[in-house]
């Protein structure tokens, strides 16, 4: 699978849109607190990863690629998410690990993406997940589309100029007590783990409007997740 890579540090390839600076810069110098406060264990846990693929659909319009999870789904159900999921033996590491389950949920040719970073490792503590967010452009967009409808309702690029919208931004409070960032964008509600990834990334490319966090919204009460194949939850 190509694709698999990262680029040396500090290296740009060819016909990168501009907009991805400062985000790339800034990325390169992350640290796990900079997007939870929980640090991953010193043993354990699932190594797992997902896809933020970054692309645009007109010159400095920049998008996220995000999927719905299905409605029918033990666990997270109706939760919008990158693509991505646990490692397999076969994996060739984090990025070749987000292109695969991006290709089987969603149809992703793993050659349209340039691998650009790997973000610091995340750990999930109820499903115990070690989760590397893999930064990618999509350099080559196509169609892509629900390849498990089982598990996957629906696909969506989502505009960075919605979800930096602030009337788009509020925060939601889970059944455990726990609040968090979330955003309203296409008729879904992206909170979780998504919400605290794209939050951070938003602030470190400079791309954030100020905005009220004023407004709570309570999420459902739903069954305890358990350790399945796809590392959505909160991590803060």
């Amino acid at each position: 699978m190509s694709g698999d890579a990262t680029l040396p540090v500090g290296a740009r390839p060819d016909g990168l849109p501009g907009w991805f600076e400062p985000l790339l810069s800034r990325v390169a110098l992350s640290r796990t607190e900079d997007f939870t406060p929980i640090q991953p264990p010193a043993d354990g846990g699932r190594p797992s990863a997902v896809l933020v693929l970054l692309g645009e659909n007109s010159p400095d319009a920049p998008d996220v690629l995000v999927l719905q999870r299905a409605a029918t789904m033990r666990n997270h159900a109706g939760q919008p998410a990158f693509p991505g999921g646990a490692a397999d033996q076969a994996d060739r590491g984090p990025a070749h690990t987000a292109l695969r389950e991006a290709n089987e949920e969603v149809g992703l040719d793993p050659a349209s993406a340039t691998v650009l970073a790997l973000l610091p490792r995340l750990y999930i503590p109820v499903s115990s997940f070690l989760v590397t967010p893999v930064l990618a452009w999509w350099h080559a967009p196509h169609p892509v589309h629900p390849r498990q409808p089982d598990e996957v309702a629906r696909v969506a690029r989502l505009s960075v100029a919605e979800l930096v919208d602030p009337t788009n931004r509020i925060r939601v409070r889970h059944p455990s007590g726990w609040i968090g960032p979330a955003f309203q964008a296409r008729g879904m509600l992206v909170w979780g783990f998504t919400a605290g990834v794209i939050s951070a990334l938003l602030d470190m490319a400079g791309w954030a409007r100020p905005w009220q966090p004023g407004r709570i919204v309570d999420l459902p009460v739903t069954p305890p997740a358990t350790p399945a194949g796809t590392p959505d939850e909160v991590v803060s």
